[in-house]
């Protein structure tokens, strides 16, 4: 088990209910931690829609998440 903060943006953090949260899980992947919260939240978006973000930086959905990461979930935005 680890801590992982959790940020959410636009439509995740609508069905959320929430900025942010710590959440303490034994997810490796931002793909698993997704899908969990997916199942648990109902977010719409499906997990390949969404780009991941770990400390900062762009990162792969498979990516080994670890103590104290920071993850942001971003899902696809429309500009104009």
């Amino acid at each position: 088990m680890r801590n992982i903060s959790v940020q959410y943006f636009a439509i995740l953090r609508e069905q959320r209910g929430l900025a942010s949260e710590t959440l303490l899980t034994d997810a490796v992947t931002p793909l698993e931690l997704y899908t969990r919260l997916q199942d648990e939240h109902h977010f719409s978006l499906p997990a390949a829609r969404i780009r991941t973000a770990i400390n900062d930086n762009f990162a792969d959905n498979g990516s080994i998440l670890r103590e104290g990461d920071r993850v942001v979930f971003i899902p696809p935005v429309a500009g104009g």
